[in-house]
């Protein structure tokens, strides 16, 4: 076989494998469990500067099915750390999913949430402070492209850990 041809057949197996996923793929819906990991670009507060790098990890369950949709309720967890700074995000949030309104392997969504932000600050002498701490209401944007039936690419825009967040999604 020559290279041209293995060249054409390793193609024509790649293609029959994407169609393969993409046709069992389904979006969110009632009962569905969805396990996220991912980080952020930007965080979403000022005490830390303009380094670290955001890492957070979510869940959410569907609780119902709508004509256009579905609602979805669930939570997050982020941290952050620079120099001598750290940073845990905490919160729920609710989210309505509009996955009827487009093919079954996009799931589009936005929804509100509520969190607690947790700052801590070392001296590197052993001493530590926590301040600017509290409580704040967040939203979020976000699409999640379903490659299978269980695994997505998200991204997602909101004030939660990370103004804009990048990471794969688990379907149980």
């Amino acid at each position: 076989m020559g290279k041209k041809t293995i060249f054409i057949v390793l193609i024509a197996t790649l293609f029959n494998c994407v169609s393969a996923l993409e046709s069992k793929a389904q979006s969110f819906q009632e009962g569905d469990w969805v396990l996220s990991a991912g980080f952020g670009l930007g965080h979403t507060f000022s005490y830390v500067g303009s380094g670290g790098l955001p890492l957070g990890v979510g869940a959410e369950y569907g609780i119902t099915n709508l004509n256009t949709g579905s609602i979805g309720i669930g939570g997050d967890l982020g941290y952050t750390s620079f120099n001598d700074y750290n940073v845990m995000t905490i919160g729920g949030r609710g989210s309505y999913h509009y996955s009827e309104l487009v093919d079954n392997k996009l799931d589009l969504y936005g929804g509100l949430g509520l969190y607690y932000r947790s700052f801590n600050w070392s001296t590197g002498e052993g001493t530590s402070y926590s301040f600017g701490s509290g409580v704040y209401a967040a939203f979020h944007v976000g699409a999640r492209y379903y490659f299978t039936d269980n695994v997505a690419a998200y991204g997602e825009l909101g004030n939660n850990w990370g103004w804009m967040n990048l990471g794969v999604a688990f379907k149980l």
